[in-house]
């Protein structure tokens, strides 16, 4: 055995490796790194027990990963695979099949929220309760060692009862925790290999040599008899279980039980639950105990079978209630499974009380107090069905939970680390973990919390340390180090309330340390000063700017958090943290680990500690978060949520069908950018390409009427501009600071060599006076529009988009399209989108980048599912259909019988003009016209009110289906052909990044050859998916290929067509990616130069032009450097930092790769033209 630090992915994939022969995977939070880890030990060739590496084979969906390890397991071979969620609905069909067919194999699962009323990326029961009537055994681990030890034994049983086995745990709180564990080496897991169990599995391979049918149709009358004929097999799993368990205590010492007891000998009222969870009512058990408290509790492991003999014998004669704990909802249920399960089990015990409760769903805290309150809520009869951890205010079934209850041990201590998205912290934390164990006489424990944006939004890193285990699944409440790596969540959130006497906090800030602390609020003074706090100001970024690192400031943060905390010395604390650096990023170059090693030397030269008074004078008055006409719902949902205090909202404030109110992103005002761009007048030539490029909508362009400027604040600085209009217009670009994310984008792609755009800092910069104009700018009209022809590249950017300060990545190569979409046709738009990036910065509660019009009028906008998003907007397309025929005939009949002339010639003319599939200004007003008149008439007959009930539907709808690569060459590509080759009138666009970008990087059959991505770790060795010319075979599908960055107008001109072709069209968009390891600010430039060297051909293909016109190359014959482009990239560059003669052999052929694609489609051009 040996002592590792990981977290419960790594844990369970190390045992699923050495068990397998196949793993069979698909990507999905939080179980990815689960199939990650099982890869990197491939590629390291590392040896499974059977003597060979495991074969890892990435899938286009979790259904056919289940139906791969299906017929690996049928063939003869152990296979695995890995997921979480939808995911696990997907396996359903097949988990069927493998427990009919009585086949041994183990799906692990970080278990997590389904989408329901919304989609949600956290834990708890919701998808493993989905599949418990599959006939699968399941096997429940509570920690990070039990997420090894029971995945062992599942493994282990598996084959010896022919039974497949989902192991699961829960989703982050488990899958994501860092423990420090100790693991079998490869000869005790042989141990647990059961020779003749394996053979007899190889004996019943199908295969030629002994033929024979499996799974045959059956009819009446036997197909119940086989059903029940795997009876014994099930029956002998509970002592099979228990016998490897046993195994497992022999080997390592840790004893384990299917259900295990803990607590007061005479209990009273028992706790069953199960997972995670189980490790906080323990410690609040013994806590109660000790208090003399009746009190215990039941941890149950084997889920099914579940063994109603060996539960019963846990509970003492002493108990009179039972309280279940389920972390899921069947609404409608009697109960939810676990306590179902329970109740079952316990009806011969007489005097014995059974209710159920719910808990933790999508990752909700269950603390030691609200366990404390499950007690409570027994002890005073309180009633089933209850609900801990939230304010349920409408159905009132939850129950209110005491003080905070501390049941940590005093030798325990904390550290919190407040980061920002891809600043590097929560990697530093992981890494602090590691080197705790590693270096130190302590051991660790690490939780990391963030939201579902890939980058750009707080993340929280949870330390633990202390010298026994740390099995303490809710977040830290007592820390004795605080550390703060953004200077603008000072004040916004309280940081400081979990500080001890005499603890630490770290700000990184450039405000002046003599400044510091009257630049706090009264609050956070309060707590500085009562309890005697240490403080630090270090301005970490100018140091990581220095070390050439750029805003990665984490090597720094992690130096002082060693240094400060009292882990180890100040000098220590340099040391092993280059020592750290020269590890971990040896793979990336000797660059690399000279620029961290720089940071860390200068870490302690720029540390300053703050004086912290006894009294104070001055403090920073509390922020004002949102503008003082918000409504209710801005005030009672978004505030509490941008605070992150949404633990607290009721429920009665939450939209019951997950609808949310739009243009809800521009309240957030992050001021996250760590500098931004300026606007300098005298070197604008008022070309509008910052504004287009903009991913974040944030550059502004506006024509201004004279009489405005009377008005205007007195830095509010115009042009005259150059439109020829006879108004003496002024024009500005304005910068909205306050939402940008300081990509540099706009800076990158402003043509002039005079730049009329350059960075400035939100704190040098006259911040306030910016902030005025953006308000009187915002206010000005939208359609200022003399002299300019809104349906051009530079006119329409003038307009007011309706998608504005997303939650995407800094630089984002998607955002750019879905902002000229609204331009084009939001008014109009109804957009399907498939879950990943595009739907997680685009619809993630509570705030909503899609905004509307002065008249309310913008994009409706929905998220199904990842793998039917084409058929969900197809249903958006069938339901318009209808719903234009229905008012067409209602129309015709409350013609028919007349109505007064103003009315008839309105309908008559919105009818016409409603007819066309073009969103013009003239039939927008026709359809208003006859609005305005219905609503005139409507209460005189019913025939009108009929007609009221459809009139927004006088003119058709832009029906979009938008995803990724992931969904659209993958897991959705069944959906997108079947739905393109119908005919309907619906547009498709693809964000291709040529990536799973959401889900951290894993390749897709979008990703081109060579390249480097997760489940690619050797480089892609398949071509890209030519998506494009598959979908032109049918020939009544317009398709084009975009890139913005090289060519804006051919973009633009690519959606204008493909909404005004009646019928199917599809748009594949080139999106810069921060998974290409790429400079985000030249992102524009590495579209273009995608274009220029033919990686990236762009052209059109329109069947409803004449033949010999419809296609169209809109990109000239390559001339770039193909091999230069590639290797600009670390997704093709990180091949030669391992193999140089491989990356230049496989780069090769992807350059030759991408010719002869030309030259396909140059032929294809001419045949289908």
């Amino acid at each position: 055995m040996q002592w590792v630090t990981t977290d419960g992915n790594g844990a369970a994939a190390r045992v699923a490796y050495a068990f397998s022969e196949v793993a069979a995977v698909y990507p999905i939070t939080p179980s990815s790194t689960m199939a990650e880890g099982v890869e990197e030990l491939a590629e390291a060739g590392v040896e499974n027990l059977f003597g060979g590496r495991v074969e890892v084979v990435q899938m286009q969906s979790e259904a056919g990963a289940a139906g791969a390890v299906h017929g690996a397991l049928v063939a003869g071979s152990l296979g695995t695979t890995f997921t979480s969620s939808q995911g696990l609905l997907l396996m359903i069909p097949t988990l069927y099949k493998l427990a009919g067919e009585m086949l041994p194999g183990v799906f692990h699962v970080a278990a997590r929220s389904l989408a329901t009323q919304a989609l949600s990326i956290f834990g708890d029961h919701s998808d493993v309760m989905a599949v418990r009537q599959t006939g699968v055994a399941m096997l429940c681990a509570s920690s990070v060692q039990e997420a090894h030890d029971m995945a062992l034994v599942a493994h282990a049983v598996t084959l010896q009862v022919e039974v497949p086995f989902v192991h699961f745990f829960d989703g982050f709180r488990t899958s994501n925790e860092m423990q420090q564990i100790e693991v079998l080496e490869q000869d005790e897991l042989k141990m647990f290999l059961d020779d003749e169990a394996l053979q007899r599995f190889r004996g019943r391979a199908l295969r030629p040599d002994v033929p024979k049918v499996r799974a045959a149709a059956q009819n009446p009358d036997v197909y119940f008899q086989g059903r029940e004929a795997g009876n014994r097999f099930y029956d002998a799993i509970p002592e099979r279980v228990e016998v490897q368990l046993a195994s497992v205590e022999r080997v390592t010492g840790r004893s384990y039980g299917l259900y295990e007891y803990a607590g007061a000998a005479d209990a009273e009222r028992v706790i069953v639950v199960m997972g995670s969870a189980a490790e906080t009512v323990r410690h609040t058990v013994e806590h109660l105990v000790a208090a003399g408290e009746k009190v215990g509790m039941v941890k149950v492991r084997l889920f099914r079978p579940f063994s109603v003999e060996r539960f019963v014998e846990v509970f003492s004669a002493s108990v009179k209630q039972v309280l279940v704990l389920d972390r899921t909802k069947e609404p409608g249920g009697v109960g939810e499974p676990l306590f179902l399960d329970v109740a079952a089990a316990l009806r011969e015990r007489a005097g014995v009380e059974v209710l159920g409760g719910r808990y933790g769903l999508a990752s909700k805290e269950l603390t030691p107090e609200a366990v404390a309150a499950v007690f409570a809520h027994g002890k005073r009869d309180g009633a089933h069905d209850f609900t801990v951890g939230i304010e349920d205010d409408v159905t009132h079934r939850s129950i209110s939970i005491g003080e905070r209850l501390d049941v940590e041990g005093e030798d325990i201590q904390g550290a919190i680390f407040w980061g920002f998205g891809s600043d590097g912290t929560v990697g530093a934390c992981r890494s602090s973990v590691e080197l705790i164990a590693a270096e130190t006489t302590y051991r660790a424990q690490g939780y990391f919390v963030y939201d579902s944006k890939k980058a750009g939004g707080v993340t929280t890193s949870y330390l633990r340390m202390g010298s026994g285990a740390l099995n303490y699944p809710f977040l830290v409440q007592r820390a004795r180090y605080v550390a703060c790596h953004k200077s603008v969540y000072l004040g916004r959130y309280n940081m400081l309330e979990p500080l001890e006497f005499g603890g630490v906090f770290v700000v990184n800030s450039d405000i002046p340390s003599d400044q510091f602390f009257r630049r706090l609020t009264a609050r956070d003074q309060r707590i500085l000063m009562e309890r005697r706090i240490r403080v630090y100001n270090i301005d970490a970024l100018k140091i990581a700017k220095e070390a050439g690192l750029g805003t990665r400031i984490n090597t720094v943060m992690q130096t002082l958090f060693f240094g400060l905390s009292g882990l180890v010395s100040r000098e220590r604390a340099t040391e092993l943290i280059k020592e750290s650096v020269a590890r971990q990023f040896a793979v990336k170059g000797a660059d690399v680990v000279a620029m961290n090693e720089k940071a860390v030397e200068l870490a302690w030269s720029g540390l300053e500690e703050v004086d912290v008074p006894t009294h104070s004078a001055q403090c920073a008055a509390d922020p004002e978060l949102l503008p003082a006409d918000a409504d209710e719902f801005a005030r009672e949902v978004i505030l509490p949520t941008m605070k992150l205090e949404g633990d607290g909202i009721p429920v009665s404030k939450m939209p019951y069908d997950g609808t949310l109110p739009v243009g809800t992103a521009r309240l957030e005002k992050r001021r996250i950018a760590p500098q931004v761009p300026k606007w300098i007048k005298e070197n604008c030539i008022q070309c509008n390409q910052c504004v287009m490029a903009c991913p974040h909508a944030v550059i502004r362009a506006k024509q201004v009427e004279p009489e405005q400027l009377e008005r205007a604040p007195e830095a509010f600085e115009t042009l005259p501009s150059n439109s020829l209009n006879e108004r003496d217009l002024g024009y500005r670009i304005q910068v909205y600071l306050e939402d940008c994310t300081g990509c540099g984008v706009c800076i990158e792609t402003c043509p002039p060599k005079l730049k009329a755009l350059e960075f400035t800092t939100l704190e040098k910069g006259d911040t306030e006076a910016e902030v005025e104009n953006t308000a009187f700018f915002d206010a000005l009209p939208d359609d200022v529009f003399d002299g300019v022809d809104t349906s051009t590249v530079k006119g329409i950017q003038l307009k007011r988009p309706l998608f504005e300060f997303s939650g995407a990545c800094a630089g984002c190569g998607e955002t750019p399209y879905l902002k000229l979409l609204t331009l084009l046709c939001g008014e109009h738009l109804l957009m399907a989108n498939a879950t990943g990036c595009s739907s997680i910065f685009g619809g993630t509660f509570p705030t909503v980048p899609y905004c509307t019009t002065e008249e309310g009028r913008g994009p409706a906008w929905a998220n199904s599912l990842f793998e039917d998003n084409a058929e969900y907007g197809l249903g958006f397309r069938l339901a318009v259909e209808n719903n234009r025929s229905l008012l067409r005939e209602r129309v015709k009949a409350l013609l028919q019988a007349g109505v007064n002339r103003d009315l008839e010639a309105a309908l008559r003319r919105a009818v016409e003009l409603g007819a066309v599939n073009q969103f013009t200004e003239e039939a927008l007003a026709a359809q208003r016209a006859a609005q305005i008149l219905l609503r005139d008439a409507e209460g005189a007959d019913s025939l009108v009110a009929s007609v009221v009930e459809l009139q927004d539907y006088f003119l058709d709808k832009a029906v979009w289906i938008v995803g990724g690569d992931g969904w659209a060459y993958d897991i959705g590509y069944g959906g997108v052909d079947h739905v393109l080759a119908s005919g309907r009138n619906v547009n498709m666009l693809v964000l291709d990044t040529e990536v799973y970008s959401n889900t951290g990087g894993q390749a897709s059959k979008a990703t081109p050859l060579g390249a480097v991505a997760k489940f690619a770790e050797s480089g892609m060795r398949t071509g890209k998916k030519n998506l494009g010319y598959l979908c032109m075979n049918y020939g009544h599908v317009y398709v084009a290929q975009i890139s913005m960055g090289a060519n804006r107008v051919q973009t633009q001109q690519a959606f204008m067509e493909a909404m005004a072709y009646e019928g199917p069209s599809l748009i594949i968009a080139y999106s810069p990616c921060i998974a290409h390891g790429i400079n985000m600010m030249e992102s524009a430039k590495i579209a273009k130069d995608a274009v220029e060297c033919g990686y990236w051909p762009l052209y059109r293909f329109d069947p409803s032009l004449p033949k010999g016109e419809r296609f169209r190359w809109d990109a000239h014959e390559p001339r770039g450097d193909f091999l230069n482009f590639v290797q600009n990239e670390r997704r093709f560059r990180a091949l030669f930092d391992r193999s140089p003669e491989e990356a230049e052999t496989l780069l090769e052929q992807a350059r030759k790769e991408s010719q002869r694609n030309w030259r396909f489609l140059q032929r294809l051009g001419a045949l289908m033209s």
